[in-house]
């Protein structure tokens, strides 16, 4: 049996330098060891990283030919691409376990020392040295890049009360704090956001990339680390804040570009599996796929948005908020009215609007018309966008042969009937608004004969929306809910008190 193969059990009995030598150890290198890893799964049709969606055919595929070429790797896209997620599940391509010098503050490999403390320990004890196990988990570490990061915070520094308390001279390389760099020895470290690293700071990486040593206060000390370097990074931040010094840049081997998810059934995925979503609020609150395609519209929307900046890009985290704040608001309702069971309604979705107002930066013009109107806009245009994917286009439908499926809606309106949907209504009363517009039911049954129940309430509420949102109705914005009205009479009627304009009257 080869080394690679003796079961973890067996290995965490090796106590020493010679039973490790006995068990046929080889020192390997991190980079050949995630290679390594990466074939054997590969090789075995193993998903390599799971749970991350939409880059099966893009990103994914160049991480794996970067880890297979053994090269530093800089993850660079807009803020919630996934790239942290990404590094910290290169972790799962370790060897389980490693065998370190028991104490030795670098990981330093027995057969390998790299410390002082390591090389005096294995000198004086030989094959008797002390070894023991280093997990996986214990061998990533990430550093987010800030304006504060020294040099001594990476690499190290003298430290004045080691070398008062050990009773040593500054010229003793016993005297040296090591940084964050030196400890993952062995290890994958993770620097995110690289341009806010300040460019000094970013200089004395140089030597790290390229030859595998450092240098401190002068010190002749040479460790030729062992390091697995991945860097996240914002295209944004290459005008905004800082940049990547170009010498850096050239040493970090393979830069790979995420993107965001390109349909709404990868974003749906990405939102259900990352979503805090707790156990009561399923037994709760029942959903459908049409709420949650109208979420990860939001965010389609919002990044075709004039108001939105595109260059800060709007994050997945966006759909997750929206949707764990979605759930939240038909549990409030739920809550109130004493209801052991409900069913999402379109005012839940409208009632996400804080999850959006944080998530998206706005250019001038954004600004002007505030984060709330756009929130509201951005939420109207995904429902005229998903309403078509299950009603027939209203503005297509007046010249229709077979007739207008809503002119009986339409007409009923126009008589000066309204209809208040309120976000806190017993189910009873929101059935009951819903089911006294004439035409409403039938509508939903024709075109979509499949939904039963609460299904067909959502469906009829879907359609008022989605009427507004074709100019075929008007939606004013109550304190407490929203109000259905004939297109022209909302025109000419001010809002009344404890109203607001709707977001189409803008």
């Amino acid at each position: 049996m080869q080394y690679k193969d003796i079961p973890a059990e067996n290995l965490l009995k090796i106590k020493t330098l010679g039973q490790l030598r006995a068990a046929g150890y080889e020192p390997q290198t991190v980079k050949k060891e995630l290679r390594h890893n990466l074939i054997r799964k590969l090789q075995r049709k193993e998903e390599v990283f799971p749970g991350i969606w939409g880059y099966e055919e893009t990103v994914l595929p160049d991480l794996q030919r970067a880890i297979l070429s053994m090269h530093h790797i800089n993850l660079l896209g807009l803020r919630g691409q996934a790239k942290t997620r990404i590094a910290r599940l290169m972790v799962d391509l370790l060897d389980e376990y490693i065998p370190v010098v028991q104490g030795a503050e670098l990981n330093d490999d027995p057969l390998q020392p790299l410390s002082r403390f390591a090389k005096d320990l294995v000198h004086e004890h030989g094959d008797d040295t002390p070894i023991s196990w280093m997990h996986r988990s214990d061998r990533y570490t990430e550093k987010l890049a800030t304006p504060d990061v020294s040099v001594a915070d990476l690499i190290g520094d003298a430290d004045p009360i080691k070398a008062a308390t050990l009773k040593l001279p500054y010229s003793d390389e016993r005297v040296i704090h090591f940084g964050l760099i030196p400890r993952s020895h062995r290890g994958i470290f993770v620097i995110n956001e690289l341009p806010d690293l300040q460019a000094r700071i970013q200089v004395a990486l140089f030597n790290i990339l390229q030859e595998g040593d450092i240098q401190i206060r002068g010190f002749k000390v040479r460790l030729p680390l062992d390091i697995q370097f991945v860097f996240t990074a914002n295209p944004e931040d290459y005008t905004n804040r800082g940049s990547i010094v170009t010498p850096l840049k050239d040493r970090i081997d393979s830069q790979i570009i995420t993107h965001y998810p390109k349909s709404i059934e990868i974003g749906k995925k990405i939102t259900r599996q990352e979503a805090h979503i707790k156990e009561e609020q399923e037994q709760l609150v029942t959903t459908n796929d049409i709420i949650s395609d109208l979420i990860e519209q939001v965010a389609f929307e919002a990044r075709e948005s004039e108001y939105v900046d595109a260059k800060s890009g709007v994050s997945a985290r966006l759909t997750i908020s929206a949707f764990e704040n979605l759930l939240s608001a038909a549990e409030r309702r739920a809550l109130l009215n004493g209801e052991s069971k409900t069913y999402v309604r379109l005012s839940d979705f409208l009632n996400t609007i804080p999850a959006v107002t944080g998530k998206v930066e706005l250019v001038y013009e954004g600004e002007q018309e505030g984060a709330g109107h756009v929130a509201q806009v951005l939420m109207g245009k995904a429902i005229r966008t998903q309403f078509l994917q299950y009603f027939p286009d209203p503005d297509k439908a007046k010249k229709s042969k077979e007739g207008n499926p809503y002119k009986k809606i339409t007409d009923w309106f126009g008589d000066g009937n309204t209809v208040d949907i309120l976000n806190d209504a017993p189910a009873s009363e929101y059935k009951k608004a819903l089911q006294a517009i004439p035409g409403l039911s039938e509508l939903v049954e024709k075109h979509r004969s499949e939904a039963k129940g609460e299904e067909k309430l959502f469906m009829m509420e879907f359609a008022l929306h989605g009427l507004a949102e074709h100019s075929q109705l008007s939606k004013n914005r109550l304190s407490t809910g929203l109000q259905f009205k004939d297109l022209l009479s909302g025109m000419f009627t001010m809002p009344s008190f404890g109203e607001e304009e709707d977001e189409d009257d803008f």
